[in-house]
C-alpha cells in the first residue's frame, strides 16, 4: 500500500526522535561511567597501612599475589554462645575484608570453628572445653558443638558479617594435622612423650617474635604448664594421647591413619590434636603455606598465634603470615569480658535491651580496633542514635533529585579523599565516621547537580558496603492519628513561614513520643528512642 504524503513526511521525524533517545541514553551512560571512574580514581589512589603485630609498627600493606589476598581468622571455640567480646574480633576481620574489597582486592577469607582440642586456660593439660560442657549437659561433644555453632552462625548473620570462603571445623582436618605433626617429628622439631607429642621450642630460635615472650623472658608457669615430661616448660602439645585423665576423651582419632577411633578408656594409639596445630592445618589446606593476613583477638597472640608461627614455619621453612592484626579486648566495668569470669554479654542480651544487632556492630566499629573498649549502655545508646542519623541521610541522598547549578565535585572529592585516607591509615574508623558526619552536614545545605549527586550516591553506597551497618531497620511503627495531625499542622506552619508555631508543634510531637526531622524530601516521623 502506498503511503500518503503526510505519512511520508512524519517518518523522518520519528527516526529523529529515536536517534535523540539513543544519543541521550549514550550520553547518560557515558556520564555515569566517568562519574564511577572519578570516584574509583580517588578510592584506589592511596596505599593501605596496617599495624603488624609481628613488626610492632604500621607497614604499607602488600600482598603475595597482587590484588588477590588470602586471609585467615581465628573463629570461636563452640562450647557456649560467643559473647560480644568474641564478636568484636570477628567484626574487625569482617571490616578489614570489606574495606579491602571496596578498595579493589579479591579476598579469599577462611574462618575456622574449633570443635575439639581447645583445653581450659589455653594450656596443655586439663579438660577440653567442649568435652567438659558435654559432660555437664550429658551430651556428645559434637552435639554441643553443633548447637553452639548454630547460635554462632545466627549471631553472625544478625551482625551482617560476610560469608567466608570456608568455615572449616577442626574435627574434619585431623589427617592434615597429623601430616604436619609427622613432618615435625621427622625434622626433629617435635618429640614424643608418654602422654603426647610436643613441639620443641628450642629448635625454633624465632619463638617469641610475635608476642615478645621469648624463651629468655618466659617464666615457667606463666600460661604454660610445668611438666616433667617436657624438654622445656614452653614446649606445647601437638597431639594428646588418650591416657591418664585424657582416657575419658570421647572424640579421638587413630594416630596412624587419622581415622576416627571408636575405642573407649585408655588407648595410647588414639588421641586428639592440640589447639594450636588445628589452625596451621586448616589455613595451609585452604589458603596455602603462606598467607597475607591473619586476624584474631589480642588474647590469641600468646600462646596460640606464637605457636602457630613456630609449627608452621618449622614444617615448611617459609614465612607463615605476612601481616598479623589483633583486636583489643572489651572490658565490662573494670574486668575483661570473659566466659571464665561469668561477666559476658551476648547478642541476644543486646537485643533484649531493645537494640538492633546493627547498633552493636556500629558501636564496636566506632572505636579503633587497637583501642580497649569499656562497654557501657550509654555508649551503645549513642551508637544507635548516630547509626540512625547516617541511615536516614543515606536514604535522603538516594531519593534526592539533581538540581541545576555549579558542580561540587571538588568538595565531594575532598570528603572521599579524607574518608579513604582515614581507613587506609590502619582502619581509623572513628576518623572515617567523623568524615561521614561532615559530608552529611555539608550536603544538606547544597543544591547538587547531576554529576555531584551521582558521585555522592556512589560514595554512600561504598560507605554502606564498608561499614555493613547502615541498612534500614524494621518498618517503623504506624504514626497515630493524633500525632499525624500535629505533623500536618507543622507542615502548614512551615509552609507559611511561621517557625515559632513550627517549633511549638515539634515539641508537642516529641511529648507524644515521636521525633520529626526535616530534609530536602520533606518531614519524616518515627518513634523516639
Amino acid at each position: 500500500m502506498r503511503r500518503s504524503p503526510r505519512q511520508q513526511k512524519e517518518r523522518p521525524k520519528g527516526r529523529h526522535k529515536e536517534a535523540s533517545t539513543v544519543l541521550a541514553f549514550f550520553i547518560l551512560n557515558l556520564f555515569l561511567f566517568f562519574s564511577i571512574l572519578f570516584f574509583l580514581s580517588i578510592l584506589w589512589s592511596m596505599s593501605l597501612s596496617l599495624y603488624n603485630t609481628l613488626s610492632k609498627k604500621e607497614e604499607v600493606f602488600d600482598s603475595i599475589q597482587g590484588k588477590s589476598i588470602t586471609m585467615y581468622t581465628c573463629g570461636p571455640t563452640v562450647y557456649g554462645r560467643p559473647h560480644i567480646g568474641n564478636y568484636s574480633s570477628f567484626l574487625m576481620a569482617d571490616f578489614l575484608r570489606r574495606w579491602l574489597e571496596v578498595s579493589g582486592y579479591a579476598v579469599k577469607h577462611v574462618k575456622n570453628i574449633t570443635d575439639v582440642g581447645h583445653l581450659l586456660h589455653d594450656a596443655d593439660h586439663g579438660d577440653d572445653k567442649i568435652q567438659k560442657e558435654a559432660e555437664k549437659e550429658k551430651m556428645h561433644p559434637l552435639e554441643i558443638a553443633k548447637r553452639y555453632t548454630e547460635h554462632y552462625l545466627e549471631d553472625e548473620k544478625a551482625l551482617n558479617m560476610l560469608e567466608p570462603l570456608a568455615r572449616p571445623r577442626a574435627s574434619e582436618y585431623v589427617p592434615q594435622m597429623l601430616t604436619i605433626i609427622k613432618t615435625l617429628l621427622e625434622k626433629g622439631n617435635a618429640y614424643e612423650t608418654e602422654d603426647g607429642i610436643y613441639f620443641a621450642v628450642l629448635t625454633f630460635p624465632q619463638y617469641g617474635a610475635l608476642s615478645g615472650n621469648t624463651l629468655a623472658n618466659l617464666n615457667a608457669g606463666a600460661r604454660i604448664h610445668v611438666d616433667e615430661n617436657k624438654k622445656h616448660p614452653a614446649d606445647f602439645a601437638l597431639w594428646k594421647k588418650c591416657v591418664g585423665d585424657n582416657g575419658r576423651h570421647v572424640l579421638r582419632w587413630k594416630f596412624s591413619t587419622g581415622e576416627l577411633s571408636h575405642t573407649e578408656g585408655e588407648d595410647v594409639m588414639s588421641g586428639f590434636p592440640g589447639w594450636h596445630i588445628e589452625c596451621s592445618a586448616m589455613s595451609s589446606s585452604l589458603l596455602g603455606q603462606q598467607i597475607d593476613l591473619h586476624t584474631g583477638g589480642e588474647d590469641n597472640i600468646f600462646p596460640h598465634h606464637e605457636c602457630e608461627i613456630a609449627q608452621s614455619e618449622a614444617s615448611t621453612g617459609k614465612q607463615f603470615v605476612r601481616f598479623w592484626l589483633h583486636k583489643r579486648r572489651i572490658d565490662l566495668g573494670e574486668a575483661k569480658m570473659s566466659k571464665s569470669l561469668g561477666n559476658v554479654l551476648t547478642v541476644p542480651d543486646i537485643v533484649a535491651k531493645g537494640y538492633s544487632p546493627l547498633d552493636l556492630r556500629y558501636y564496636l566499629l566506632s572505636v579503633h580496633y587497637r583501642t580497649n573498649l569499656k562497654f557501657a549502655w550509654k555508649g551503645i545508646d549513642d551508637a544507635r542514635k548516630a547509626r540512625t542519623k547516617i541511615v536516614e541521610w543515606i536514604d535522603e541522598i538516594k531519593k534526592m533529585s539533581a538540581k541545576e547549578g555549579t558542580d561540587h565535585l571538588k568538595e565531594i572529592a575532598v570528603f572521599i579523599d579524607d574518608f579513604t585516607a582515614a581507613l587506609n591509615a590502619d582502619l581509623n574508623t572513628p576518623a572515617a565516621l567523623a568524615k561521614i558526619f561532615d559530608v552529611m552536614s555539608w550536603s544538606r545545605n547544597q543544591s547538587l547537580s547531576k554529576s555531584s549527586l551521582s558521585v555522592l550516591q556512589l560514595f554512600t553506597t561504598q560507605i554502606e558496603k564498608t561499614f555493613g551497618c547502615f541498612k534500614p531497620g524494621p518498618e517503623p511503627e504506624p504514626v497515630p492519628a493524633n500525632v499525624q495531625q500535629l505533623v500536618d499542622q507543622r507542615k502548614a506552619a512551615r509552609d507559611g513561614k511561621d517557625f515559632k508555631e513550627s517549633d511549638r508543634l515539634r515539641d508537642a510531637i516529641k511529648d507524644a513520643g515521636f521525633d520529626v526531622k526535616d530534609s530536602a524530601t520533606g518531614q519524616s516521623v518515627r518513634k523516639a528512642f
